[in-house]
C-alpha cells in the first residue's frame, strides 16, 4: 500500500472550507426621511438645506418668519405636511418658556354675538398653533374675580377678555375685546359706538320717527354704558329728543330673544305713542318683534325695530332685521393676532385701543313711521347721561 499523498489531502481540505467572499464598503449615503422615522426638526432642516431656526419659525408661525421669504415658508409646509412633521410641544414649551396656551373670558355662549366673535378668536388661534380654555362667568362678580386666577394657576401665555372688564390686574398680557378700561399691559379691541348710533338714528329720523323708545343693555356689560351714551350724544346731533317714559333696562341675565321681550311687552302695556325701538342688540331685538306681535301690532308697519351686532340670523328673521354691523369676525381675528404679538414680542410698543368702524344693514324690520295720534303727551326732558366722556 503506498503511502496518502500529502497534496491531495490538502486539495480536500480546500473544498471543505467554506468560501470567504471580500465585502466592499457600501458607499455612504443621505438618509431620506420619506423613509426615515422619526422626522424631526434637525432632520427636517437637513433635508430642506435650511437653518433649523428657519424651520421654527415657519413652524410655529412666529413673528420672524414674515421676513422669510414666500416660497421658503411653502417648501417648509409642504415638506412638513409630506412627512408628517409634528413640532414637539414639551420641548418648544421648554425652549420658549411658553405654554402656547390662551384663557378666553365671556360673559355667556348663547348664538349670537359670542358665536360669531368666537369663530375668528378659534380660527386664528388654530392656525398659530395655540389651544385655548374658554370660561363663562355669567355676569357673577366672584367668577369674574376666579376665572383670571384659576386661569392663570394653569400658565396661560395671555387673556383675551370678551365684554368683561377685570377688578384686578393679571402678570399676562391681555386683549379686550369691547373693553373699556385703561390699563398697563391691555389693548382694547373697540367699535366707534357714536358712529354706530349716529348710523342707526339718521336711518330712522330720515324715516320720519321723532317718538323712540331706547332700551339699554344690563348693567355688567362693558358696552352698555358706551353704546348708551353714543346714543345720548348723537340724538341731539340728529334732533331727536330721548324721553324717559320710552327708555327701558333689561335687567336679566338671560341671553336669548327674552332679553328684550319682557321689557317691550312692559313698554306695549303702558303706552303704544312711539313708532320705533332702537334695540340693545340682536338678540334682544328679535325678543321686542315678538312682543310687538303679541300686542296684536306688527313690525315694521306699527312699530319698527332697529337691532345691533348683525348676527348670523338676523338677516333669516321674519321680518329680516335692520340692525349695525359689528364686524365680529375681523375684531376676533385682530384681537388674537394683537395678543399673540404681545406674547411672543413684549418689549415692544402696542395701541392702548383699536378701532373698528360700524356698517348699517337696512332689510325689513324699519319702514316709514305711521302717524301718531294728534294728541301727543308732553314732551320730557332728555335722559342723562350714565357717565362722563
Amino acid at each position: 500500500m503506498q503511502p496518502p499523498d500529502p497534496d491531495e489531502d490538502l486539495s480536500e481540505t480546500r473544498r471543505a472550507l467554506p468560501v470567504v467572499q471580500r465585502l466592499e464598503p457600501m458607499p455612504t449615503r443621505k438618509s431620506n426621511p420619506e423613509t426615515s422615522k422619526p422626522v424631526n426638526l434637525k432632520v427636517l432642516a437637513e433635508y430642506l438645506s435650511l437653518s433649523p431656526a428657519t424651520i421654527s419659525l415657519v413652524m410655529n408661525n412666529a413673528p420672524g418668519a414674515s421676513a422669510i421669504a414666500a416660497t421658503t415658508r411653502h417648501r417648509v409646509l409642504e415638506a412638513a405636511k409630506r412627512l408628517n412633521y409634528r413640532p414637539n410641544p414639551i420641548a418648544r414649551s421648554l425652549r420658549t418658556r411658553h405654554t402656547y396656551t390662551v384663557g378666553v373670558i365671556v360673559p355667556e355662549f348663547s348664538e349670537g354675538y359670542f358665536t360669531v366673535l368666537m369663530n375668528g378668536i378659534e380660527d386664528h388661534l388654530l392656525q398659530s398653533g395655540y389651544l385655548h380654555y374658554v370660561v363663562s362667568h355669567q355676569g357673577k362678580p366672584d367668577l369674574i374675580d376666579e376665572y383670571p386666577r384659576l386661569l392663570a394657576e394653569r400658565s396661560v401665555d395671555g387673556f383675551l377678555l370678551v365684554n368683561t372688564s377685570l377688578n384686578e390686574p393679571v402678570s399676562a398680557p391681555v386683549v379686550s375685546i369691547s373693553g373699556h378700561k385703561k390699563i398697563q399691559g391691555n389693548t382694547n379691541i373697540m367699535l366707534d359706538h357714536e358712529r354706530a348710533a349716529l348710523l342707526a338714528l339718521k336711518h330712522l329720523y330720515d324715516l320720519g320717527h321723532r317718538r323712540i323708545a331706547f332700551m339699554k343693555g344690563q348693567r355688567q356689560v362693558s358696552d352698555s354704558d358706551f353704546r348708551w351714551d353714543g346714543i345720548m350724544a348723537m340724538a341731539a346731533r340728529v334732533g331727536l329728543t330721548v324721553y324717559p317714559e320710552l327708555c327701558v333696562y333689561i335687567e336679566s341675565n338671560a341671553w336669548s330673544p327674552e332679553l328684550g321681550y319682557p321689557v317691550i311687552r312692559d313698554l306695549l302695556s303702558r303706552t303704544r305713542d312711539f313708532t320705533a325701538i332702537f334695540c340693545f342688540n340682536d338678540i334682544s331685538a328679535i325678543g321686542a318683534i315678538r312682543a310687538i306681535a303679541d300686542a296684536g301690532l306688527r313690525c315694521p308697519d306699527d312699530i319698527s325695530v332697529i337691532g345691533f351686532d348683525d348676527i348670523s340670523s338676523a338677516a333669516y328673521h321674519i321680518p329680516r332685521l335692520t340692525t349695525v354691523r359689528q364686524p365680529l369676525l375681523r375684531m376676533g381675528e385682530i384681537a388674537v393676532q394683537t395678543l399673540l404679538k404681545r406674547i411672543q414680542s413684549p418689549s415692544e410698543a402696542y395701541p392702548d385701543t383699536i378701532t373698528f368702524e360700524p356698517e348699517l344693514m337696512v332689510r325689513e324690520s324699519t319702514s316709514a313711521a305711521r302717524p301718531l295720534d294728534p294728541v301727543a303727551p308732553a314732551p320730557s326732558k332728555p335722559v342723562p347721561k350714565t357717565r362722563k366722556k
